[in-house]
């Protein structure tokens, strides 16, 4: 007897301990025993089968009499747990074990045959059942009996253990139990449901050689297994062999016979067999004739069905729901919806109701017909009597007929009709409706429902299996975003996308709605991830995003959104170009405007050179010369030409010396075409400026291309060199001015010689 002690009293709060009632039958449950008293109590044995109620202390019962005096119980009573159900559950929850057997063997100190059977009948697995199964025999606690037998095969024939369901079969006359049909009919059937034809064979063959008697029982069993799988030549050599033996085959045995062959589509050997059955006195009953009217169904007989239909109401049998439900069927396969429609009405007229199957068959029937007030009608009765059909597949059927023919309200109740069915609605449901409405202009109506499928997160739901078509969900995005509701869009978008949609459609009109309402970031976001993912991205979508960062005054990001666009293969045209280069020269990022410009020229345009000329003096004025000079010989490389001399006469003026020498240098490197005043200009620079010997180099430069300069500054040049120590350079100088000086003098003495003549 369990008894807990409790050894701070006064913490005590009332409760009530209600006595666990006995088991109705010949075993109880030792109830608790509380103790008060701070001593522990003397350890006594879990449980005490002899002492059937165990009487409490004193002290424990005054008390529990205190309690129930002072907290009366409110309500009823739970009903005791029977001793089964505690094994079950035992079982359930812990492994098996030789301390589970131990639990279970003290909890139960005799087996009997109703609570061995209501064990295996309650556990919750198969492997418990067989385990207990076995337990109980080898500890010698039960000897099974033909019914816990049958029942342990029946669990593992379900649980397909078809192996352990044998032996147990095999090995039932060792331990005294005889064989009977019903127990090899179980197992034929648990190997034909598991599709293991050869095997439910071997086993009908061995009931002989065991001395099992087989009679119609286990042949229908038989020919059930092999019809399932199509073997109708199998089971005819089988049912001639049963006929051998003597066996007269009954209704049942027909009515199998007939639905395998019509399965195996054996349309003439099924009508020789119905002959048969009729010529043997066999009355056909109900399912004869719905097996036949089915199977004519199948070849579209539906002449032949009818009369099937007639004959048998002929015979003051009333057609039940399966025998109209199987004839709409077939009207519906044939195309003949009004007879459909008809026999529909007749079963609800002598009080046949329609099951989800019969509304199921015909809705479909309809709506292909074009009847949709009709099938508005049916559907509106399944909602009344809520009833679902089997298949949810017309529903999708349902809304896009409306939806065709224009009934957008009808279709929405179609909606209505799911949620009120408890049947889920899904991506594909509501994407049917939207895509209508956008195109009736509805986008009110398209965007509350949109509202639905967000709120709810519908498109992520893993069961989902109609998912929402790109006609669906791009024209309500494109209108969000054509109307500032870009953020709306996007976060249906990314519900989408988590379920791998990946529409550049989708993704472009959402950088186009960002840009325009001010968002370039999120805009950019998206081309992210369009890049990740590897979808195309529109150049319109680009432009955008460009002229949104410029709005917003980011040239530079401005600037970054167009080398993406460029490295996807777009070529922004002259006014992008243009755009983002004045953007960044007024903000004082020339160098940045250069590249820009680099850009522009290496990708064939050629306008907007006045800019580019702006650009270029401004590195030149900033100290910039080698990238100057390499945009000048890019923009030579293209046949873009450059105005050095406005280049040096600014240069020069502004006292840039080092500028203009270096941009000299470079043009007479090239031969370029540039003024000698331009020269001059430089050099008078460099004079001002001290630079005497740079100026040197510059003269000299000149002389050697015949220019003419003031004698004045040579001379003042020729005086500063000698100043500073350069004598070497003025004595150059000096002898290049004599030498030309003579020169002239030539010149002019040979013109005026014909003269002098």
């Amino acid at each position: 007897m369990a008894c807990i002690s409790i050894t701070k009293p006064y913490k005590l709060k009332p409760k009530i301990y209600p006595h666990i009632p006995r088991i109705p039958n010949s075993y109880s449950l030792c109830p608790l025993h509380f103790c008060t008293s701070t001593e522990d109590p003397a350890p006594q044995p879990e449980t005490q089968p002899e002492q059937a109620n165990p009487t409490p202390q004193n002290g424990a019962e005054n008390n529990q009499n205190q309690l129930d005096h002072t907290n009366p119980p409110r309500g009823k009573r739970r009903n005791p747990e029977k001793l089964e159900d505690v094994i079950c559950r035992m079982m359930a929850k812990r492994e098996w074990t030789t301390r589970l057997q131990n639990s279970i063997r003290s909890l139960v100190p005799q087996f009997d045959h109703s609570l061995v059977y209501n064990v295996l009948h309650g556990a919750k697995k198969s492997e418990h059942a067989l385990q207990f199964f076995r337990w109980v025999e080898r500890s010698g606690l039960f000897r099974h009996d033909r019914e816990t037998h049958m029942k342990i095969i029946e669990i593992l024939g379900r649980a397909s253990k078809l192996n352990h369901a044998r032996c147990i079969l095999l090995d039932m006359p060792q331990k005294g139990v005889q064989w009977d049909e019903d127990m090899f009919v179980v197992l034929i059937d648990s190997y034909g449901k598991a599709g293991i034809v050869q095997e439910a064979v071997k086993m009908f063959n061995k009931m002989k050689e065991l001395g099992v008697e087989r009679r119609i029982k286990s042949y229908d069993a038989l020919f059930k297994v092999m019809m399932r799988r199509g073997r109708y030549m199998m089971a005819k050599r089988y049912f001639n062999h049963m006929l051998k033996e003597g066996i007269e085959p009954t209704r049942h045995t027909y009515n199998l016979m007939l639905w395998g062959f019509f399965l195996s589509l054996r349309f003439e050997t099924a009508h020789r067999f119905y002959e048969d059955m009729k010529s043997r006195g066999i009355a056909p009953d109900m399912v004869t004739y719905n097996t036949m009217i089915n199977g004519y169904i199948r070849f579209k007989k539906m002449d032949e069905a009818e009369k099937v239909f007639m004959e048998m109401k002929g015979k003051n049998m009333v057609p039940t729901v399966i025998s109209y439900t199987t004839m709409i069927k077939g009207y519906v396969a044939v195309e003949r919806v009004d007879d459909g429609l008809r026999m529909f009405e007749e079963m609800k007229s002598i009080g046949v109701k329609p099951n989800a199957v019969t509304y199921t068959t015909l809705l479909p029937g309809l709506c292909d017909a074009g009847k949709m007030s009709e099938a508005g009608t049916v559907l509106k009765e399944m909602v009344e009597r809520y009833i679902a059909p089997k298949d949810n597949s017309i529903f999708m059927k349902l809304l896009t007929c409306h939806c065709k023919a224009g009934n957008l309200d009808v279709a929405a109740d179609v909606l209505k009709a799911m949620i009120r069915l408890s049947i889920p609605t899904e991506a594909g449901h509501y994407g049917v409706l939207i895509e209508n409405f956008c195109k009736a202009n509805a986008f009110d109506r398209a965007i509350k429902l949109l509202d639905k499928l967000i709120e709810k997160e519908i498109v992520l739901r893993p069961q989902s299996d109609l998912e929402m078509e790109a006609s669906a969900y791009n024209p309500i995005i494109q209108y969000l975003c054509h109307h500032g509701q870009t953020a709306k869009a996007e976060n249906f978008f990314r519900q989408l996308m988590k379920r791998g949609v990946q529409d550049s459609s989708a993704f472009n009109n959402l950088i186009c709605g960002h840009s325009k309402e001010g968002n370039p970031d999120s805009a950019f976001q998206m081309l992210k991830i369009m890049g990740r993912r590897g979808v195309p991205r529109d150049a319109d979508a680009y432009r955008l995003l460009i002229e949104s960062y410029l709005r917003k005054g980011e040239p530079a990001d401005a600037k970054t959104a167009l080398d993406s666009m460029i490295e996807d293969g777009h070529i922004p045209d002259a006014s992008l170009f243009r755009s983002v280069m004045e953007s960044l020269f007024e903000d004082g990022r020339v160098q940045t405007a250069s590249r820009v410009m680099k850009s522009m020229v290496e990708k064939g345009v050629k306008e907007n050179m006045d800019l580019a000329a702006k650009i270029l003096e401004a590195l030149l004025m900033r100290g910039h010369v080698e990238e100057a000079i390499g945009r000048i010989e890019l923009l030579m490389h293209s046949e873009c030409s450059t105005d050095f001399d406005r280049l040096l006469s600014i240069l020069s003026e502004k006292g840039k010396t080092i500028a203009a020498l270096k941009l000299l240098d470079y043009g007479l490197e090239r031969d370029c075409n540039i003024k000698f005043s331009s020269y001059e200009k430089v050099l008078d620079a460099l004079l001002v400026a001290g630079k005497t010997l740079n100026a040197y180099s510059i003269l000299c430069k000149i002389k050697e291309k015949g220019g003419v300069t003031d004698l004045k500054s040579c001379h003042d040049l020729i005086k500063s060199l000698n100043q500073e120590g350069n004598t070497k350079q003025a004595d150059i100088l000096s002898r290049m001015m004599k030498g030309g000086e003579k020169t002239r003098e030539c010149k002019k003495g040979k013109k005026q010689e014909p003269v002098a003549m």
